[in-house]
């Protein structure tokens, strides 16, 4: 078996993906994997760029069999991805690409990352260290009589001028900023809330009826923040909010509000630190 990094090419972006999609989709589920999306390949590329110390592909017999990609930023490391094809499983690829990520986070002081509720995932994050969070997902049609809000905090749509604003809010939840991070956000989700106020500031990623990222100084904002971005959830799209922790109740409370179903779903896994609150992790970002 060989071990390289992942290079920033198309071709590496397509291997990766179809890794993800044989690892974590049910053998009785569609044959062939559909076409990946932008943002798939781009943050596999990005993360290539940004971090190929924490990128790994194993392959063998000429066939991709694994896959971790990994970040750090600011002294907090992030696994964005960790895909073992299933014929190579329990063989030992999991250890070996994790064992070179984590050498990519040497020096970092924190960790987190959102895990699938895969036994095998957990167990391996635990071994590095993790303390694993048990999360929900609320998922549902908006039930829109239920969007009571003041409004008393202003809420507008963000942009590139206020990175700075962005990375003040991550390091004062999570210890660090997701610096370039954002960049590639910006370019991929469907837009960037932003409150800036007296009482405080936050902000939230939509993409869709999906929430991918949201982070506040204060509950009160941030539940602000939730209620504005599935407001703008379009009519008829299922709405999405993911990597609840029990920290996270002011969501869980606003998606019960609306209508939104929970379930369990997944982990929220961190080391030397909390789960940062009030936060939504992105699954790929954290």
């Amino acid at each position: 078996m060989i071990l390289r990094q992942v290079r920033d090419t198309a071709a590496d972006a397509e291997v990766v993906q179809e890794l993800s999609f044989a690892a974590f989709t049910e053998p009785t589920a569609a044959p062939a994997p559909p076409e990946p999306t932008p943002l798939q390949l781009a943050r596999t590329r990005h993360l290539a760029r940004t971090d190929p110390g924490g990128c790994w592909l194993a392959e063998s017999g000429g066939e991709a069999v694994g896959v971790v990609l990994s970040m750090r930023r600011e002294g907090l490391w992030t696994p964005s991805l960790f895909a073992v094809r299933p014929s190579a499983q329990g063989k030992g690829v999991g250890r070996l690409l994790l064992e070179r990520a984590t050498a990519h986070a040497r020096g970092c002081l924190r960790g987190m990352v959102c895990a699938s509720s895969s036994p095998a995932a957990a167990r391996r994050y635990r071994l590095a260290g993790f303390t694993l969070h048990p999360a929900m997902r609320l998922t549902g049609r908006v039930d829109r009589n239920g969007l009571i809000d003041p409004g008393d905090i202003p809420v507008h749509r963000g942009n590139a001028t206020q990175l700075h604003l962005l990375d003040s809010v991550d390091r004062r939840l999570r210890g660090s900023a997701h610096g370039p991070d954002h960049e590639l956000m910006l370019g991929h989700f469907e837009e960037l809330l932003v409150a800036d106020a007296l009482a405080g500031s936050g902000y939230c990623y939509r993409d869709g009826g999906t929430v991918r990222l949201l982070a506040a100084t204060s509950k009160r904002i941030a539940a602000r923040l939730l209620r504005e971005a599935l407001a703008r959830v379009p009519d008829g799209a299922e709405a999405r909010v993911e990597y609840l922790t029990a920290e996270q109740e002011w969501a869980l409370d606003v998606g019960l509000e609306v209508g939104l179903t929970p379930e369990t779903g997944g982990f929220v896994g961190v080391r030397g630190m909390r789960p940062p609150s009030p936060y939504l992790p992105s699954g790929a970002f954290l």
